[in-house]
């Protein structure tokens, strides 16, 4: 009878990003620029690499696919931020939050396994440049991303299962400005200690891994440069990975501030992960461009060709 009595949760309301009101239009310009550059930028390298023949390479494919997580990546919260700072409505729907929780985690894991194969290709090019042709081949380098990519919707589909099938019968109120799995939990009505214990576990395990085989990586690259007796071959190696690392550094920065000071505030967590979610996709473009001669070159050539279509 308890059971028949409770409601079933439809919707949830999401409290948003703390200490913010008043200011809502401000966010909402500042979010929605943001948003836009990230939509501009990645479409922009995605096009320039599609474009250009001379970067149809294993580098600039694994660039490519992260163009198209970044803005998968983007587009997960900030959509329904946007519309939640202009209308001030703060519902999202099950099926919506499902959706969250869904592409987070799988987008997420997808980008940090992109930049592990991101790191094993400079590996692959500065320590057996010989043989990187051999190996870096296209048809392992489509099996290592279409890898990528199912495994992470099976990472994503068992955590989205295991949050879901917990029973939600109200309050429906969820203190953060997205949905995701600790937040969503705190308001099921059973007891959440496993699926809080798979997913600390996974999310940690995953990022972990791919960190250690990245700086794994680096430290054979590392090695390999040192070694090199031109200093025009150990600058043009060198620079090849500075985008990486760069880009690799704003990825993993906040998941090991989260992680490791379990007791940071709930304002500066919530500002981490907008850090996350929202600037570093935008800033990965910028990097990638300012960096690198060829990808302007292709930006330039790119350019040149729609001037000519007009």
């Amino acid at each position: 009878m308890e059971m028949e009595n409770r409601t079933v949760v439809s919707e949830f309301i999401l409290l948003g990003i703390p200490n913010t009101k008043g200011h809502e239009t401000i966010l909402f310009i500042g979010f929605l620029a943001f948003y836009l550059c990230t939509l501009f930028g990645n479409l922009l390298i995605f096009s320039a690499i599609l474009a250009d023949s001379r970067l149809h390479t294993p580098m600039y494919f694994f660039l490519c696919n992260l163009s198209v997580v970044d803005i998968g990546f983007a587009s997960i919260a900030t959509p329904k931020l946007l519309v939640s700072l202009w209308t001030k409505s703060r519902t999202i729907s099950l099926g919506g939050c499902m959706s969250q929780v869904f592409f987070y985690h799988f987008l997420g894991s997808t980008e940090c396994l992109i930049y592990t194969l991101m790191a094993y290709d400079r590996y692959v090019a500065i320590c057996h440049p010989l043989r990187y042709l051999i190996i870096m081949n296209w048809r392992v380098c489509a099996i290592l991303t279409a890898g990528t990519w199912i495994s992470s919707s099976f990472h994503a589909t068992i955590l989205t299962s295991l949050t879901f099938t917990l029973p939600y019968c109200g309050p429906n109120v969820v203190d953060y400005f997205f949905c995701d799995i600790f937040p969503v939990v705190k308001v099921a009505c059973a007891d959440t200690y496993i699926i809080e214990t798979v997913t600390f576990t996974n999310t940690g395990v995953v990022p972990m891994t791919c960190f250690s085989l990245i700086l794994l990586s680096y430290v054979r690259i590392v090695y390999s440069i040192l070694k090199m007796n031109s200093a025009e071959g150990r600058r043009k190696a060198a620079s090849t990975c500075a985008s990486h690392l760069t880009v690799v550094t704003l990825f993993f920065g906040p998941c090991a501030l989260v992680y490791t000071q379990p007791r940071l505030s709930k304002a500066l967590v919530t500002a981490v992960q907008i850090s996350a979610d929202v600037v570093t996709p935008m800033l990965n473009p910028v990097i990638y461009t300012l960096r690198n001669k060829e990808v302007k070159g292709a930006l330039r050539k790119l350019r040149g060709g729609q001037m000519t279509a007009c």
